[in-house]
């Protein structure tokens, strides 16, 4: 079939005659190696490398085959998947430059990945583009920007059961075992981070929580945060490498737990040095004891960070000048609620509230840089509000995250500056300032 309709019209005859034997032997064809991949589906048949913006592959008949495989019978997806093996272990490929990757990009959106039976040879497709070249790997990150949301959809879903089904084995040992298997998730996530950076590349394509895995809230997630955090990225794997994937649970139950433990070990620190100066402890040791005065709460509060910058990490207690009372949480949230309100109020000069975006953004009034320690004291506050699980009601725009997070955890696709957001679009200025954009 040399076109897209030509393959409809077989698929239409063969439903009528209810005989699928000629449908069965093109698909065994087709996926039997990646030069007949590339043969039937390229635009330019003779064409030697790619570009970035476009695979040069009629993507329309990749989807109308797709389509059709979802509703052909379990023998054909099994003849499917052995071809597939035969493209995969083929030696002499014989290919014209980047056909290679325009094959592994088609068959990655092949359906048949999406049973628990086709496991093991998604594993060893997954585990070969993961190796792939940089160069390679940004092609197919350009590319996956070309594929219709529901195909883009489709590919996250059959990973994502795939990492789940790894990560949670069945008992009917219908797997090989864990122990043979290490570079299954790995592999796996590496395609999932191309699909992520595709994703951040521009305008978002899908929201961020469709590439969360909501089944890992469940794992040993310190386990895995503490192996990130001790082992170098190739010594050992774990998903704190690719913080895309967790959900925003698992995230705040690490940084919780993380928390805690850091506070522990922080009291510990100085109680062993107060021991070793054979100085009486008192209690005040184990606390980041702030104490302020209401009628001078920013400017107490900046001083009292400042001077205490290395007790951040214990747990914080707050104290009001002239005030008796014991903290019990209550009062580390009021601080946290004056605080933010002086500081956010519109007459204090710092931030902007746009009511139509219902967010804060810098204030463009600034002529000098006096306030910086402003500035660094609430960027001070977030972190301590995170580290003692304190809730605070603020909201900021996107852009403002993004700048957080750049340059990206993974991948990482080059050396940006820190803090400088590649392509800001209007969409950005929409989001803090609508009316400004109409």
């Amino acid at each position: 079939h040399e076109t897209r309709e030509e393959f409809l019209q077989e698929i239409r005859k063969a439903r009528k005659n209810e005989n699928f034997m000629t449908v069965q032997r093109f698909y065994m064809r087709l996926f039997d190696s990646f030069s007949e991949i590339c043969a039937l589906f390229k635009i330019n048949p003779n064409q030697s490398g790619a570009k970035l913006d476009d695979p040069d592959i009629h993507l329309e008949f990749v989807y109308a085959i797709n389509d059709a495989l979802k509703d052909l019978s379990s023998g054909i997806h099994k003849t499917v998947l052995k071809s597939i093996i035969n493209a995969l272990l083929e030696n002499n490929k014989n290919l014209y430059e980047k056909d290679e990757v325009r094959a592994l990009f088609i068959l990655l959106q092949c359906p048949v990945f999406g049973t628990q039976s086709s496991a093991p040879i998604f594993a060893h497709l997954l585990n070969y583009i993961a190796q792939l070249s940089k160069e390679d790997h940004q092609l197919l990150v350009h590319w996956f920007r070309i594929l219709e949301l529901d195909k883009l959809r489709s590919l996250i879903r059959y990973i994502m059961q795939f990492i789940t089904l790894r990560q949670f084995s069945p008992n009917d040992k219908s797997l090989p075992p864990l122990g043979k298997t290490l570079w299954w998730i790995p592999s796996a996530t590496k395609n999932l981070a191309l699909i992520n950076a595709a994703n951040k590349l521009g305008t978002e394509l899908l929201h961020f929580t469709e590439l969360y895995n909501s089944a890992l809230d469940h794992i040993d997630l310190m386990r895995d945060y503490y192996n990130w955090q001790s082992f170098r990225p190739y010594e050992c794997f774990s998903y704190c490498q690719y913080p895309f994937i967790l959900s925003i649970v698992a995230k705040r139950i690490i940084l919780t737990k993380d928390s805690e433990q850091q506070m522990i070990l922080n009291a510990r620190k100085s109680l062993v040095s107060k021991v070793a100066r054979r100085q009486t402890p008192n209690i005040d040791i184990f606390f980041l004891n702030i104490n302020v005065r209401r009628s001078h709460l920013v400017q107490d509060s900046l001083n009292e960070i400042a001077f205490k910058q290395k007790d951040l990490k214990k747990k914080l207690k707050v104290t009001f000048a002239g005030e008796p009372g014991l903290d019990m949480g209550g009062l580390t949230k009021e601080w946290f609620l004056l605080l933010i309100r002086e500081i956010f109020h519109v007459e204090y000069g710092m931030f902007v509230y746009y009511s139509h975006s219902r967010c804060y953004w810098f204030s463009t009034g600034q002529k000098d840089h006096t306030n910086l320690r402003e500035y660094n004291l609430i960027g001070v506050l977030m972190g301590l509000a995170v580290y003692n699980s304190i809730i605070l009601d603020l909201s900021f725009p996107g852009i403002c995250y993004r700048k957080l997070l750049s340059p990206p955890v993974v991948p990482t696709v080059n050396d940006d500056s820190v803090g400088v957001v590649e392509n800001p679009t209007l969409d950005d200025l929409n989001e803090i300032m609508p009316v400004s954009t109409k």
